[in-house]
């Protein structure tokens, strides 16, 4: 066995990681609350992919360097202790986040004085009228609820790291390797009732709507180009052209795209649409909860050209010259590279915040002002957290004057 090899890539945090990460927390949280007509003008309606991508793809390059360079100073033993460390953390900020958005529910049918079931818009009802049996499921990760799904597929895609560091250390095509036949075990399409997946309980029959399975390829291709296990690819009119075409073509195959032809296209029962046919034939492909190959190609191309306009190490991103539109510029791309910082953080105050902004806006209507109002006080809190938990991180109890 061979020892790890230093890193082309250097440690010091791309620009790019925390401004893209940042903006995926902004998405998120449009996209997680209910009736908000903002979610209809995310990336996700214009494309296979969407900000969970973004989440996923940054996390495994934030994970290279948080990580993958304890492997390398400390060694395998202590680099998974490390991970170990991590996986914890993240199982008890999601159990949190369960408990904590489960009381807001009961919370608001309670004492919200209104006719919805808000228990019922997240199918917490057998929660509630018998907790014992999902109780046991939610701490043993045997149940996910709706809603709470995405960290316990990060949990086990961080728990892949040590695997994929011990292949490293023999060849780095074990790596490679190892990702497509994960990848390809988890696709329903190819293996049906064989593929890898988390069973159902069999009193919910709901299975983790995120197959870390197959996510992990996504996460290990960021963790990949960090650790510089894959070469940067490089800026050439070739390749700006490609990836324009691909997320330009599947457009009309998008949420957006398919709606312009058929209003309700989910329900939709008309035969001989060719972009409606076009659609469902592809499914397998773009399939969110097995990570699709087009979502995967679709992202790729994405991010090849945001990597391209962003510049080399983000030097684009950066404000030029002193006048106020630049002073401006320089005080939010700070907050929103804050914001990228601190991301399981303001991701888990994110779901909380979404439920709440949800039930105020059931409560003073959905205008276009009231609902921009409501998204901006959404958006201040994720600002408010990232800032918090940075200062909390610091420590500064522990500074001496």
């Amino acid at each position: 066995m061979t020892p790890y090899p230093t890193p082309s890539a250097p440690r010091l945090r791309d620009l790019r990681l925390d401004f893209f990460r940042g903006i995926a927390m902004f998405i998120i949280l449009i996209a997680h609350t209910p009736g908000n007509f903002l979610s209809s003008w995310i990336p996700a309606r214009w494309g296979f992919s969407d900000a969970t991508e973004m989440f996923v793809f940054c996390s495994g390059m934030a994970s290279a360097i948080a990580f993958g360079g304890s492997f390398q100073r400390a060694g395998w033993v202590l680099g998974t202790a490390r991970v170990g460390f991590r996986v914890w953390q993240v199982y008890w900020a999601h159990i949190g986040l369960f408990i904590a958005v489960a009381a807001l529910m009961a919370g608001f049918d309670y004492y919200g004085e209104t006719d919805k079931q808000y228990i019922g818009s997240l199918n917490l009802w057998k929660f509630f009228a018998d907790p014992a049996v999902p109780l046991l499921g939610l701490v043993t990760l045997s149940y996910v609820p709706n809603y709470f799904d995405i960290l316990p597929m990060y949990m086990v895609v961080l728990a892949m790291m040590p695997i994929v560091m011990a292949l490293q250390r023999i060849h780095t095509g074990f790596v490679f390797a190892f990702m497509a036949a994960v990848w390809l075990g988890a696709q329903t399409w190819l293996l049906a009732d064989w593929h890898l997946a988390f069973p159902a309980e069999p009193w919910s029959e709901r299975k983790w709507f995120f197959n870390p399975f197959a996510w992990q390829l996504l996460f290990f291709t960021g963790f990949a180009f960090m650790r510089g296990w894959i070469p940067k690819p490089p800026v050439s009119a070739l390749l700006i052209t490609l990836a324009g075409v691909i997320v330009v073509a599947n457009i009309p195959l998008s949420n957006i795209g398919v709606r312009a032809v058929a209003r309700d296209w989910f329900f939709v029962t008309e035969v001989g649409n060719p972009v409606i046919d076009a659609r469902l034939a592809l499914q397998p492909m773009i399939d969110k909860s097995d990570f699709g190959l087009f979502r995967f190609v679709q992202f790729l191309a994405l991010a090849y050209l945001a990597w391209v306009l962003a510049g080399d190490k983000g030097d684009n991103l950066l404000a030029r010259g002193t006048g106020m539109v630049a002073r401006v510029w320089s005080s939010i791309l700070a907050i929103i590279l804050k914001v990228g910082q601190q991301s399981l953080a303001v991701f888990v105050v994110s779901m909380f915040t979404a439920r709440l902004m949800g039930f105020v806006m059931d409560h003073t209507g959905r205008e276009t002002g009231m609902t921009l109002l409501v998204n901006l006080g959404g958006a201040c809190v994720l600002v408010a957290t990232a800032y918090g938990a940075g200062w909390f991180k610091s420590q500064p109890w522990r500074k001496t004057p």
